[in-house]
């Protein structure tokens, strides 16, 4: 795709996830929202059919002949979609669950995924009004009130003996996390929401490395694979494979990990068990 339709589309994502952001945010602060359950039990609220419903308008008006997945809206058998060679792919609200704790940790995700690879990448963190985002090979990138820059991901100066940042929820059990860590290293930990908002803080550095064990959709990781490869990392299934886009009839990950400085060997680090390690 040329460079100047890629800047195109990317603006298009940082208004949409920016104006579903800033509804969102109002609907968090005045508090008046309702909750459902899912049928796998994930929780789902009025603001993330909200959001939904904005970015699908600005999307479909912007971009009328690119099909759209997100986690809030029928997407149809493979059958119906194995031919899409580029498709906007979001998640109106990831975190939902820290939207109703009002932890703040939650975040507006869209991707733009060409030929089954995300080629754009955006995240948007409301509370913190703080953007960040990404296209192939043209970095990734953070914008808040107080900054603009280039991310990268953080490079360890002594690769055998550096402490490991590890990304964790605030919920979550710091042992259940060890569980899967070698006992070679030292770590420390670094508390926070919604796996994109994990995935964003690995791309600048903040953190090294998450381990997501649990269900997740593509949804969740499309815009977090974008901006993570970009700023230095990577994103991959628990058994070190790519993940995949469009590819299944069903839209779920499998369990993954997500990485920081690529010089560092993670498979000696990161050791898989299955568990609550979310």
């Amino acid at each position: 795709m040329p460079t100047d339709q890629i800047s195109a589309l990317l603006e298009i994502a940082k208004t949409a996830a920016k104006e579903a952001g800033k509804v969102v945010m109002e609907i968090y602060e005045s508090g008046d929202f309702q909750s459902y359950q899912k049928e796998d039990d994930s929780p789902v609220t009025s603001a993330d059919y909200k959001a939904n419903e904005i970015i699908l308008a600005i999307l479909q008006r912007e971009t009328p002949h690119i099909p759209i997945m997100s986690e809030e809206s029928e997407n149809g058998e493979l059958a119906q979609r194995k031919d899409w060679h580029r498709y906007w792919l979001i998640d109106p609200i990831d975190g939902t669950q820290e939207f109703i704790a009002r932890s703040g940790d939650f975040a507006v995700n869209i991707a733009l995924v060409e030929n089954n690879q995300p080629i754009i990448g955006v995240i948007y963190w409301p509370p913190g009004e703080t953007l960040y985002f990404a296209s192939k090979g043209n970095g990734a990138f953070k914008e808040s009130l107080s900054e603009s820059k280039q991310i990268f991901v953080r490079k360890f100066d002594d690769l055998e003996n550096d402490a490991v940042m590890i990304a964790i929820s605030r919920r979550q059990a710091r042992e259940k996390v060890m569980q899967s860590m070698s006992n070679h290293r030292t770590y420390q930990t670094y508390p926070t929401g919604s796996c994109s908002l994990k995935s964003c803080f690995i791309a600048e550095g903040k953190a090294d490395v998450f381990l997501r064990v649990g269900l997740t959709g593509e949804w969740d990781t499309g815009a977090s694979q974008c901006i993570v490869t970009e700023a230095g990392g990577s994103i991959l299934a628990h058994d070190f494979s790519p993940l995949s886009y469009n590819q299944r009839n069903s839209v779920t990950n499998p369990d993954f990990i997500v990485m920081g400085d690529q010089s560092v060997n993670w498979q000696t680090i990161v050791k898989y068990t299955t568990g609550e390690n979310k």
